[in-house]
């Protein structure tokens, strides 16, 4: 995540939440397969690799993004069963992509080599690549030369390659049905999406009501943000989350696209180091969203929404303001914040 906007038994189940609710450690309770968690490296105090993907497996979780290929974490997850959206977030790798050779060598090193007996689903090309960045030119070029390598290996049933965006690329979000990639942004994103849907292939999407929150206080209030509010609100949403998402939908269908689906490549809440970071409000946002995952948003009421929590670790050398640090599921001990169980 780069910061923006400164960017079987009903009653025994319900036994389980009650007890989560009341623990002092924060909550406990039960997901869908539809949630994934982030598995970012930016820490010199993390579990070894084996270590983290036996976490993932203890703990029921069923997909990890990755954001650049790391063999030690590949051959962890050989014979796991864990689903991967392996990402290539290193801008000067994106150019590098641009070369057909050079993509085919790393699709044969990263993707074919693990193929068998790891479930790589999503390769994301580009994290949070925005219109100006020297790296934009590259991104669907690489997108291009990776899908026909894919292809070539015959792995285009399993793998589908797309490119994670922040919801900076939308000039409008509010109301949701009036979503709408600005104009700066359209150029840059629209070939993209045109390739996603003649590949049948989701749009990857960092959606974070936390960032939308502390920059919009005066017109958006907590409970909103931490899906505990008691009614929709004027324009038919219960939740920020569900709104941003639907804006990112709206703007999909203005560019010709509302078949792609959008995958929650990122979503978070801080514990310290800012505005409303605590670990009481980070709980109570990831033990909703897991549960809200489950179901739709009023745009797509048909669920579930495949998300990823954002993220398996507080990573202390993570670059930008102290809540970037403290965004983990997990202390790196392993100790969870929050008694998540995802089974």
């Amino acid at each position: 995540m780069d910061t923006f906007f400164s960017k079987g038994n009903t009653a025994m189940s319900a036994v389980f939440v009650l007890i989560g609710i009341l623990s002092s450690t924060g909550v406990q309770f039960t997901g869908a397969q539809s949630v994934g968690v982030c598995y970012g490296l930016n820490g010199n105090n993390l579990p070894t690799k084996q270590a983290v993907v036996d976490l993932y497996k203890s703990k029921g979780i069923g997909k990890m993004r990755m954001y650049d290929p790391d063999e030690g974490v590949l051959q962890a997850l050989r014979g796991s069963n864990i689903e991967v959206i392996l990402g290539v977030s290193d801008k000067n790798k994106l150019q590098d992509l641009t070369n057909a050779r050079a993509a085919t060598d790393w699709v044969n090193k990263y993707v074919k080599a693990y193929s068998p007996n790891v479930k790589i689903k999503y390769i994301a090309v580009g994290n949070e690549v925005h219109p100006g960045d020297a790296a934009a030119g590259s991104v669907l070029p690489a997108i291009k030369n990776i899908q026909k390598s894919i292809s070539s290996a015959n792995l285009q049933g399993q793998i589908k390659v797309s490119t994670a965006i922040d919801t900076t690329l939308l000039g409008k979000s509010y109301p949701p049905k009036e979503g709408v990639f600005s104009d700066s942004a359209s150029q840059y994103i629209k070939p993209i999406i045109s390739f996603l849907a003649s590949n049948g292939a989701p749009l990857l999407a960092n959606v974070y009501p936390y960032f939308s929150y502390v920059n919009n206080r005066q017109s958006i209030g907590l409970d909103y943000a931490l899906f505990t509010k008691k009614g929709a609100n004027e324009v038919g949403y219960q939740n920020l989350f569900d709104a941003l998402l639907d804006s990112v939908y709206a703007a999909l269908e203005k560019v010709g696209a509302p078949n792609v689906k959008v995958v929650v490549s990122e979503s978070g809440w801080p514990s310290e180091g800012g505005t409303a970071a605590t670990v009481d409000n980070a709980g109570t946002y990831y033990k909703n969203l897991i549960n809200h995952a489950k179901g739709g948003t009023p745009k797509r009421p048909n669920g579930p929404i495949e998300t990823y929590l954002f993220a398996m670790f507080d990573e202390n050398l993570k670059q930008g303001p102290e809540i970037e640090r403290h965004f983990g599921l997990f202390r790196p001990d392993k100790s969870p914040k929050y008694q998540l169980s995802f089974n």
